[in-house]
């Protein structure tokens, strides 16, 4: 059984049991980012832009949503990437969510996508649009070099376009589907962080992008 515990529109909460909660942007805090709100497109939004203090990749970037611990469920948001006119010829409008995160904003685990790559002449540039990492330990181009191909996959996106984000996480494994499609565009089936790690949710953005984020739902496995 699934129960609704947040939906998010960036002002406020729809608690489909108990009361409808508002949600000011004092609930979302900034993690090494630059952040506001907004809207884009009639969508209610966040803006996040990675601090352009922090040059690796795969850094704790996000916004964190208050008052969220999660362990297994499902998170579904809307994001649109572009890059910002400062972005740099590799940089891929890196744009995603980050979860488990623990109460320090020191260890959790993410997916996030590389739109510019869903329609690269390259195949292998392809091959890479989603990514999983978990931080701090298993980054991106540790994964990539120990264990190729496992941790990316291929998926049809580009740059200035919404695209719906859906994580489902149960145990040790996170499922992300796209779009609404029926199956999933990357299985991980060894979350680094382990089966019983719990924490809370971010917007994550990484160097060169400017992302927007809606329609945020949570849902809690009971």
């Amino acid at each position: 059984m699934r129960t609704l515990i947040l939906l998010i529109s960036f002002f406020s909460v729809n608690q489909i049991i108990g009361q409808q909660i508002q949600l000011d942007p004092a609930n979302l805090i900034a993690n090494k980012v630059y952040m506001s709100t907004g809207t884009l497109d009639g969508k209610k939004i966040v803006r996040v832009i990675k601090d352009s203090t922090i040059k690796e990749a795969d850094e704790p970037t996000f916004v964190r949503i208050k008052n969220i611990e999660l362990t297994d469920g499902v998170i579904e948001v809307k994001v649109l990437s572009r890059l910002l006119p400062t972005a740099s010829p590799t940089d891929r409008g890196f744009i995603g969510l980050a979860f488990r995160i623990d109460q320090t904003n020191s260890k959790f685990e993410s997916i996030y996508i590389r739109p510019t790559n869903g329609r690269a002449e390259d195949q292998v540039r392809r091959n890479h649009s989603i990514q999983y990492f978990s931080f701090p330990d298993y980054k991106f181009s540790r994964l990539r070099k120990e264990a190729p191909e496992k941790y990316e996959s291929y998926a049809d996106m580009v740059l200035n376009e919404w695209i719906t984000m859906k994580i489902v996480m149960k145990g040790q494994q996170a499922k992300l589907y796209l779009n609404n499609n029926q199956q999933p565009s990357l299985i991980v089936n060894d979350l680094k962080l382990g089966a019983n790690a719990s924490g809370g949710i971010g917007l994550f953005v990484d160097v060169g992008t400017e992302g927007y984020f809606s329609e945020l739902k949570v849902y809690k496995n009971e």
